[in-house]
C-alpha cells in the first residue's frame, strides 16, 4: 500500500472564510445593484443596432478618393505628436528630478509630485477642450494638450527610475565635493538614460494615437478630419481614415518595439 502524495494547495486570497465569503457576497450584491440601477433605455439600444447597420453599410467599401485631405490631416497629427513629445519630455526631466525623493528636498519633492498629479488628473480630451477654449481651434491646442499628457506619464516614470538608481555613485561624487549639476550629469543621467530613451519612444507612439482623439474636439490633426467626415455622413471616407490610423499605429508600434529592444 502506497502512501498518498502530499500536494500543495494555493492558499486563498483572504484566509478567513467568513470574511472571504462576506466580500464575495457584498461584491455580487454591489454589481447586481449597479446593473439594475443603470439608466439604460433598451428600446434605444435595440434601435441602435439598426443605425449601426446603416453606418457600417455606408462605410463599405472605404473611399480613398480624397487622399490629399487624409494625408494632410495625418501629417498634421504627426507634427503635433513630434512637437508635443519633444516639449513634454524636455519639461518632464526637471519635474522628474523635483519629484524624486532621494535627490530633492521635501518641499521641492511635494511640488514636483503635485505637478505630476495635476498633469495626470484629467483625460487628454478634457485638457484639449480647455486649450481649445483658451487658444482656439487648431493644432496648437493639440500640442499643448499632449505636452501636459506627456508630462503626466514621462515625469512620473522617470521620477520612479531616479528613486531606484544605485545611490553609491552619487554619494561618492558628493563626498569628493563635486557640484550638484556635475553629479546629476555624471552619476544620475548615465543610470536613467536607457529608461529615458525608452519612455520617449513610447510617448511618441502614444501621442500619435492621442492626437487622433483630441482632434475630434477641435485640437487639429487627423481626428478633426475624422470628426468632419462623420459630421457629413461620409462613412466610407471615415472608414478610410480609420484604416490609415490603424496602419500607422501598427507601423509605429513595430518600429518603436525594435528600437526599445536595441536600447534595452
Amino acid at each position: 500500500m502506497t502512501a498518498a502524495r502530499d500536494t500543495w494547495k494555493r492558499p486563498p486570497f483572504i484566509s478567513n472564510p467568513v470574511v472571504r465569503w462576506t466580500v464575495y457576497i457584498v461584491a455580487i450584491v454591489y454589481f447586481g445593484w449597479v446593473a439594475a440601477t443603470m439608466p439604460i433605455d433598451w428600446q434605444r439600444v435595440i434601435d441602435g443596432f439598426g443605425r449601426a447597420g446603416l453606418i457600417f453599410g455606408g462605410a463599405f467599401p472605404p473611399s480613398f478618393e480624397r487622399s490629399g485631405l487624409l494625408i494632410d490631416g495625418f501629417l498634421e497629427s504627426l507634427k503635433i505628436a513630434i512637437l508635443a513629445t519633444a516639449g513634454g519630455v524636455l519639461l518632464s526631466i526637471p519635474i522628474a528630478f523635483m519629484a524624486a525623493r532621494n535627490v530633492a528636498p521635501l518641499p521641492i519633492y511635494y511640488l514636483g509630485r503635485f505637478i505630476i498629479i495635476v498633469a495626470r488628473s484629467f483625460h487628454p480630451v478634457i485638457v484639449a477642450i480647455i486649450f481649445v477654449k483658451a487658444v482656439g481651434f487648431g493644432p496648437f491646442a493639440g500640442v499643448l494638450t499632449l505636452i501636459v499628457y506627456s508630462i503626466g506619464f514621462v515625469a512620473k516614470m522617470l521620477a520612479e527610475r531616479i528613486e531606484e538608481i544605485d545611490f553609491g555613485q552619487v554619494e561618492a561624487m558628493r563626498a569628493a565635493g563635486v557640484p550638484y549639476l556635475s553629479t546629476v550629469f555624471y552619476a544620475i543621467f548615465p543610470q536613467i538614460m536607457p529608461r529615458q530613451i525608452g519612455l520617449t519612444i513610447y510617448q511618441l507612439d502614444s501621442n500619435l494615437r492621442a492626437s487622433a482623439v483630441v482632434g475630434i474636439v477641435g485640437a487639429g490633426g487627423i481626428g478633426a478630419t475624422l470628426a468632419n467626415a462623420f459630421g457629413r455622413y461620409d462613412y466610407d471616407f471615415a472608414l478610410a481614415i480609420t484604416i490609415v490610423i490603424v496602419a500607422v499605429i501598427l507601423l509605429s508600434e513595430g518600429i518603436s518595439g525594435q528600437i526599445r529592444k536595441r536600447v534595452a
